[in-house]
């Protein structure tokens, strides 16, 4: 598996409060975390692929959020919903063309889709969240650049509101075609059931351990592995319960304080 990261640059750290940070990173800390989170990935198999992304800032290291790879390994550019993320799409082209994706598309002025917000539950089915990152326009402009896949949408809780992302991915993350970690309490209905039609294991994440980032586990290995922020010990015993080994990597730099875990830290560049 080809997997896509772009490492921090000291450059990044002054943009932390103006981009919602939690609180000011440490930029060694920062460094150490993601090499140590690099040479995991590396020892599961995957190949890493660093990019360039966009200098000076520091969400651009979760680049899950501003693609969508599709089934055939083309990429999508998308247009995040939060505004100081609008810049991250471009910059990632160069990557991906270094990295042999071909870009499929983007989306245009107005058509706002966030990465976290976009599930493939197989090569025909995707799953998109509504809420504030990824809107109705966004929406039809997937369905326009993805002719023949069944797009499904389900409407996020407002939560904790605009200020606080709550992404599709915050509550559902799937390790194999089989096996999805899932915070049911928020978790809409419709999806609900269609995982239960799809006859999709579900492994749910306790209460204690939704605000830790407990749902956002990245599946490696054809699912045989997954790769957690540490923390979260429960979770970790249910997933390997469901006969899974879980890898787990410090974050409190590079997730905790800027809200982003394993799924949001890498790009995936194939299915």
């Amino acid at each position: 598996m080809r997997i896509l990261v772009r490492a921090p640059a000291e450059e990044d750290v002054g943009s932390w409060q103006r981009l919602g940070w939690r609180a000011a990173p440490d930029f060694s800390s920062l460094a150490r975390e993601h090499a140590a989170f690099r040479a995991i990935l590396a020892a599961a198999g995957a190949q890493v692929i660093e990019a360039s992304g966009e200098p000076g800032n520091l969400d651009s290291i979760y680049v899950y959020d501003p693609v969508l790879i599709v089934p055939d390994g083309r990429a999508i550019l998308l247009r995040p919903g939060k505004e100081r993320r609008r810049g991250e799409p471009e910059a990632l082209r160069s990557d991906l063309e270094a990295a042999d994706v071909a870009i499929a598309g983007a989306l245009a002025e107005g058509e706002f889709a966030e990465g976290g917000d976009t599930v493939w539950l197989d090569d025909s089915t995707l799953l998109v969240g509504q809420g504030y990152r990824t809107n109705e326009a966004g929406i039809e402009a997937l369905r326009r650049l993805l002719p023949g896949v069944d797009v499904r949408v389900f409407h996020l809780p407002h939560f904790h509101g605009r200020g606080e992302v709550l992404h599709l991915r915050s509550l559902l993350n799937p390790i194999s075609l089989q096996v999805v970690v899932v915070y049911l309490p928020l978790l809409p209905v419709p999806l609900v059931e269609l995982l239960e039609e799809r006859r999709i294991h579900l492994v749910e994440v306790p209460d204690s351990e939704f605000e830790t980032m407990g749902p956002n586990v990245l599946g490696l290995d054809g699912g045989r592995r997954a790769l957690a922020l540490a923390g979260n010990p429960e979770t970790s015993r249910r997933l390997e319960a469901a006969g899974v080994e879980v890898l787990v990597y410090e974050g409190d730099e590079i997730s905790r304080k800027g809200d982003g875990g394993p799924t949001c830290l890498t790009l995936p560049l194939s299915l």
